[in-house]
């Protein structure tokens, strides 16, 4: 019972702050009374008027593919050669200062290159995506492994643990905080990217949009996908990726 009220006053707290958030955008939009800063009403028109139209959609679901592919690819790189530094500590010497190279290098530096060597093309457009995020993955993936339990895993030799068996019960419960870690700061730092690749080269996806409507000064259109691709992001992490984590960590009391 008491687990059922801290759920119900959780939403409604999230319910009032919502609210609030609303309420002040509505008091300053009065305030300002200029373009650059539509009314909620209005924005939340332009949303209804481009999603009926078909228009939001399609350029939402081109990013969100673009997404999904370089995600994936990040993803599975850089947990495999992540687990692999971590294992291997002359390999990771060797490739530490590479690491911290890529993790420096500005991503409009790297899109910019992807697509001079490449040109515009969609497998320039991922490659460049895949390569900002993959030494992130990387490095938190590294961390994870380095942090495993030794004495767990000589528990498991000794019970004669096979692979599977070993990563299902061993390792996995140790590296799932990192890979869950690595996933959401990935969400979120991936489609930043994305917009930016689809700003300066591509002809379709939700940052080719944003920028003609920056040029056309249309703030309440800009604020209508922005919010419609915040709102899929938020629902990829309430639908997807908390349930997998409570599934994962079922085990914790």
């Amino acid at each position: 019972m008491l687990t059922g009220a801290f759920k119900l006053n959780q939403s409604a707290v999230t319910l009032l702050s919502l609210l609030a958030l609303l309420g002040i955008w509505q008091l300053a939009a009065g305030w300002v009374h200029s373009p650059t800063l539509p009314y909620p009403l209005q924005v939340a028109q332009v949303f209804w008027q481009a999603t009926q139209s078909g228009e939001l959609p399609y350029h939402l679901g081109v990013t969100l593919l673009r997404l999904l592919v370089s995600f994936s690819i990040a993803m599975v790189l850089g947990c495999a050669i992540g687990v692999t530094l971590g294992n291997n500590k002359p390999l990771d010497a060797f490739f530490d200062h590479w690491l911290v190279i890529f993790l420096n290098i500005p991503a409009l530096v790297t899109i910019i290159l992807c697509y001079v060597w490449f040109g515009l093309a969609e497998s320039a457009a991922i490659l460049a995506v895949v390569i900002n995020k993959l030494p992130n993955v990387i490095v938190t993936i590294r961390e994870g492994t380095r942090a495993l339990d030794k004495d767990l895993l000589e528990m498991a030799a000794s019970y004669r643990f096979d692979r599977r068996k070993t990563l299902a019960h061993v390792i996995w419960p140790q590296l799932h905080p990192f890979v869950m870690a690595a996933t959401r700061s990935g969400l979120a730092l991936i489609w930043k990217i994305i917009l930016v690749v689809e700003l300066l080269g591509r002809s379709n996806g939700m940052g080719y949009q944003l920028h003609l409507f920056f040029q056309l000064f249309d703030v309440a259109s800009l604020l209508a996908y922005t919010f419609a691709f915040v709102a899929v992001i938020q629902l990829i992490e309430w639908l997807l990726l908390r349930p997998l984590d409570r599934k994962a960590l079922r085990w914790r009391r």
